[in-house]
């Protein structure tokens, strides 16, 4: 069983395009804006980069997780990435991460309207219970942020993840739940200075079980799991 896989989002400032071979290079030449992209993510430039991009689009067609090229509407340009992954349709699950933008995107409301997107469309078409967030400990503005959005800090997961310069990494584990997602969503909104037919996730996605959603957060009743139990 698999989420059905996203189509294009839109914004005022963004708009997110299913990772595609068109994207590479455009990807390639924002991951090269700026090195200090890096300092608390694994490394997708210069050698490592198609690498990285080959691994996202064979992933993407096994359905284990959805990536996203994030073009800038002012000037056109991609922007950055960001993704769905660790998906568990059967969970009502899923995270949101492995995001980086160039520098000139950074510090910007690009991040926010992109969040706002992508959690829309994971609640409101995906209707998933649960969306996880994973950060390095040390990245504080990343924290700071994630505190700003409302997601809830769920504790440390230790020795996570090894770094390309073979350090060690703890994460800190942040979640969104489906009753807490109108206030975040409110919050995004008030923030960007936006109503809610200012933005574009498209409509449910035919076949899948989990996107019954027929108006705002009136999410289906909780079905049952591919082995015929109750989700508990």
């Amino acid at each position: 069983m698999r989420f059905a896989r996203p189509g294009t989002f839109s914004g005022p400032r963004v708009v997110l395009e299913p990772l595609a071979m068109r994207h590479r290079e455009p990807l390639r030449a924002a991951a090269g804006d700026d090195q200090s992209i890096w300092t608390y993510f694994t490394t997708v430039r210069g050698s490592d980069f198609d690498d990285w991009f080959d691994y996202s689009v064979e992933r993407d067609a096994m359905g284990e997780l959805y990536p996203f090229a994030v073009r800038r509407r002012a000037d056109d340009r991609i922007v950055g990435s960001t993704r769905y992954y660790d998906m568990a349709p059967e969970h009502r699950r899923l995270a949101l991460g492995s995001t980086w933008y160039t520098g000139s995107a950074r510090g910007t409301l690009i991040n926010s309207e992109v969040r706002l997107l992508t959690l829309t469309y994971a609640f409101e078409r995906l209707s998933v219970n649960r969306v996880e967030l994973i950060t390095d400990p040390y990245n504080l503005s990343s924290r700071a942020a994630m505190k700003i959005l409302g997601a809830v800090q769920e504790g440390v997961i230790r020795q996570h993840m090894i770094y390309d310069d073979g350090r060690v990494r703890d994460s800190v584990l942040y979640s969104i739940i489906r009753c807490e997602w109108p206030g975040v969503r409110d919050r995004l909104l008030r923030k960007l200075g936006y109503t809610e037919d200012m933005i574009s996730v498209g409509t449910s996605p035919a076949g899948d079980p989990f996107t019954r959603v027929t108006r705002r957060y009136n999410f289906p009743a909780v079905g049952k799991s591919r082995l015929g139990r109750p989700h508990g």
